[in-house]
């Protein structure tokens, strides 16, 4: 780039546009905000900058120059007082005049112009891919063969400075020089896939930029090359080297795309070929679950970040390197140098430019095209910065003046539900007659279109304007910024030594339908099972209070949002009976539970508990008769919704028994069984649960396990016989422990 043209440091101040999640309660507001350059940056701009500080202001202006009808321009050069494009689709050579005047000069039998060069007394090379091949294109059009390598893509170009021509190939990747004469010569072989992209140092040394793997290469004049940089992404699209010999070199994830395809014609990678396209035991833990999907809150969720696209890196002479800029959506795909400590950033995904520069490097969003790519810059006639563009083909100039306007278009804000919309309000600075504007829409379909709604009136006033927008689930909004001393509207363009305007941040209110909150776990924990809290020095039963029998008293502990319990340790207490649950809501309110129970054929709910705060609740059963009952929870979010607007949800559990009756034991007669032995027999009853265990000692402490005599313990009532001495048949013990771990013993007399 040449002194002639201003810097466009000297424009950079900008914006930003995302969203700002506060507050989550149905009864207040939510309040989106956006007023950083993250934020900002969601959104998109049209003449309009994002600086640094989050400020949105207006940009350079982008003026068409020419659009081609291949649906790629990969390359540009300014020889001859014209410019030169490179297109993908019919790899074509465009010459466009200074007057704008443009004519094709070149058609390779070849899908891609993927480089250019300028060359002495105006003459341009070009190389095509596949099939790879230079020529060199005389001012009139005439065209001469330079170069065929064996290699199928010829992907860089570059002129050394004692005018011989270097050439990257690709599959493999080598460095061929060529001779004004017209003699080729292998320079170096870098045993990369491809060589993507050259350029020439202060020192006569020649800079490669490789892809698989992504490399900087530089190689002195003897041939011996050395790795200036090994990033982590995959090809090294640009190389540019500044006044001060400070290298800069774009770095793409090859592979990993930045951004959605396209609609209709797709640009590839970075560097790749361009291809245009237009029952429940007593021992088991009982769990009840809500069917089906969880809702859409409220408050939708961040997105995962996604993989990087890109990197800039600096070079500095001495060999140390920094990372400039990185992007995890934006696949920077040409840079050029611009003033002593800048440089821009052509990227692919949505057509941005971005301006680096100070230390540490600070981010500009310059300016946007109305297009998928921005691959290619060049300073041509008169020291502008032009540059190129891929779906679709066009050839920009970045002007030193800023844009008349600028609109901006934010990101759709997904409120979760049908949702109120309050007040609209900005900061902005708006001198002279330069003027903000802000227009709103909503629709209940996440991508704008026909069944949205039109744009509102333009609000003016930024202290606050109520959202004339109607009740949806998505709103959008677009802000529209006019500089100079005509009033908007106006017919008159503004002045150009006019103040520019600037937005600072825009905050819109509105208030989430209330949903309806969801139990959607009840677990009945095993009989005498409780769990301690998690904090304390002796720790009490969590969700257990004394006082709680058939309704009375509280329970519980306190728990946040989407509730489910945090259990600690496990411990056993006959007669308790554990009840936990898990519960949700859409417009993540706070939730207070209401605990009823039952027996299984009654109709009516009783009180168990009530304003639970917790998910967690330990019941004493030995207030209520043997059963089998069930427990409902009911979840309500009065505690965040006006009086008549709260809502509830319950789920009951499965039915559990409730046995705190021990077995009975029955003994039988005792008759010999054999010469100095007694068979003993008994049988063991129990009301709610099945005999679970028997034991019988015929002396102290020697306690033995007895089976019944159809030898499985799995009924409420089992018949047993023991054989024992006869001599400690008077006084045998017998214990039995039914299903719930009720126990009772007798001695047989």
């Amino acid at each position: 780039m040449t002194a002639s043209r201003p810097p466009l440091r000297l424009l950079a101040a900008a914006l930003a546009v995302a969203a700002a999640l506060a507050g989550a309660e149905a009864a207040a507001p939510v309040f989106w905000r956006v007023s950083t350059q993250a934020e900002f940056l969601a959104g998109e701009v049209e003449n309009l900058s994002v600086d640094p500080a989050g400020r949105l202001l207006l940009g350079p202006r982008s003026d068409l120059v020419h659009e081609a009808a291949d649906p790629f321009a990969w390359s540009l050069a300014s020889a001859g007082g014209a410019l030169w494009i490179g297109t993908g689709g019919s790899g074509r050579v465009v010459r466009v005049a200074p007057d704008g005047g443009a004519a094709t000069v070149f058609e390779a039998a070849a899908t891609a112009v993927q480089a250019l060069a300028a060359g002495a007394a105006g003459r341009v090379y070009a190389a095509t891919s596949p099939n790879g091949r230079v020529v060199s294109l005389a001012p009139d059009g005439s065209a001469s063969d330079v170069f065929t390598p064996s290699e199928p893509y010829v992907w860089a170009l570059a002129a050394a400075a004692d005018g011989a021509l270097l050439v990257g190939t690709g599959n493999p990747g080598r460095i061929y020089r060529v001779t004004p004469g017209g003699a080729a010569s292998l320079l170096y072989d870098t045993r990369a896939t491809h060589v993507l992209s050259l350029a020439v140092d202060r020192e006569g040394n020649v800079l490669a930029g490789t892809g698989s793997p992504g490399r900087v290469l530089r190689i002195d004049p003897q041939g011996k090359p050395f790795v200036l940089l090994a990033p982590d992404e995959d090809e090294i699209t640009a190389l540019r080297v500044a006044p001060d010999g400070v290298v800069y070199a774009a770095a793409a994830a090859g592979n990993r795309p930045a951004a959605p395809p396209a609609p209709a014609a797709t640009a590839p990678a970075a560097g790749r070929e361009p291809v245009p396209t237009v029952s429940v035991t007593t021992e088991v833990t009982a769990v009840v679950t809500t069917a089906g999907p969880a809702p859409v809150t409220a408050a939708d969720a961040t997105p995962a970040a996604a993989a990087a696209a890109g990197a800039v890196y600096r070079i500095a002479p001495d060999g140390v390197w920094d990372a400039v800029w990185r992007s995890s959506e934006d696949t920077p795909y040409d840079i050029a140098v611009d003033g002593p400590d800048g440089v821009l950033i052509g990227t692919g995904g949505r057509g941005r430019v971005f301006r680096v520069s100070g230390s540490p490097p600070r981010t500009l969003l310059l300016t946007r095209a109305s297009v998928q790519q921005v691959t290619s810059f060049a300073s041509g006639p008169g020291g502008d910065l032009y540059y190129t563009t891929a779906n679709p083909a066009r050839l920009y100039r970045l002007s030193g003046e800023p844009a008349d306007e600028g609109r901006y278009l934010s990101d759709v804000r997904d409120a979760g539900t049908v949702a109120t919309w309050g007040a609209i309000r900005w900061r902005s600075r708006t001198p002279g007659q330069s003027s903000v504007r802000l227009f709103t829409r909503s629709g209940n379909t996440p991508t704008p279109g026909e069944t949205w709604s039109d744009w509102s009136e333009a609000y003016t006033d930024g202290g606050g304007t109520p959202i004339a927008s109607p009740k949806a689930r998505y709103l959008q909004w677009r802000a529209s910024l006019r500089g100079g001393d005509a009033p908007a509207g106006s017919a008159d363009p503004p002045s150009r030594g006019a103040d520019p305007p600037a937005l600072l941040s825009v905050t819109t209110a509105y208030l989430p339908r209330n949903l309806r909150p969801e139990v959607t776990v009840v677990t009945v924990h095993p009989p005498g099972v409780a769990f301690q809290e998690t904090f304390g020095s002796d720790p009490p039963l969590a969700g257990f209070d004394r006082g709680a029998r058939d309704g009375e008293g509280q329970g519980g502990a306190a728990a946040g949002n989407a509730q489910s319990p945090t259990l600690g340790r496990r411990v056993f207490r006959q007669g308790l009976r554990t009840f936990t649950w898990t519960a949700r809501d859409g417009n993540q309110d706070r939730l207070r539970f209401d605990l009823g129970y039952r027996p299984e054929d009654a109709p009516d709910w009783r009180v168990l508990a009530e304003d639970v705060a917790g998910t967690i609740f330990t019941w004493d059963t030995s207030a209520v008769p043997d059963g089998t009952y069930e427990v409902r929870v009911e979840a309500t979010d009065a505690l965040s919704n006006p009086p008549g607007a709260a809502l509830a949800g319950s789920l009951a559990s499965m039915p559990f028994d409730i046995d705190n009756t021990p077995p009975a034991i029955a003994l039988g007669d005792a008759r010999e069984a054999e010469p100095g032995a007694t068979l003993v027999t008994f049988t063991v009853r129990d009301t709610h649960s099945p005999v679970r265990r028997v034991e019988y000692a015929a002396g102290p402490g020697r306690w033995q396990v007895v089976h019944p005599v159809d030898g499985v313990p799995d009924s409420r009532e089992e018949r047993f016989e023991v054989t024992v001495p006869t001599d400690l048949a008077s006084g045998l013990i017998v214990r039995a422990t039914d299903g719930m771990g009720n126990a009772t013993t007798v001695v047989a007399p």
